[in-house]
């Protein structure tokens, strides 16, 4: 593949696909905010993700979450391979 094209895996998907992620809803103590960032964070690709947040911060939804313990999206997904795409869209959206 040339080094300027990006590989796409799998059919674009739209906003109304990537809006359904907003319907998922915790079933323990963490913040309904974080559940949906964290399903969204495994169910969406980068770009995918970063069209979610826009519909998450519209729809009222706290990008700083917390679960029971306390710890926020980031912390849950700091160590993960592809994080850091992923925590640079959140910190965006914090600010």
């Amino acid at each position: 593949m040339r080094k300027d094209k990006k590989q796409v895996i799998g059919d674009e998907i739209g906003d109304e696909q990537i809006k359904l992620f907003l319907d998922f809803e915790p079933v323990g103590a963490t913040s309904p905010s974080l559940h949906k960032l964290v399903k969204a964070y495994r169910g969406l690709r980068i770009d995918d993700f970063e069209r979610f947040l826009t519909f998450f911060v519209e729809a009222g939804y706290d990008v700083n979450g917390k679960d029971e313990h306390g710890n926020d999206f980031i912390a849950l997904i700091k160590d993960q391979r592809n994080a850091a795409d992923y925590i640079e869209l959140i910190e965006k959206a914090r600010s």
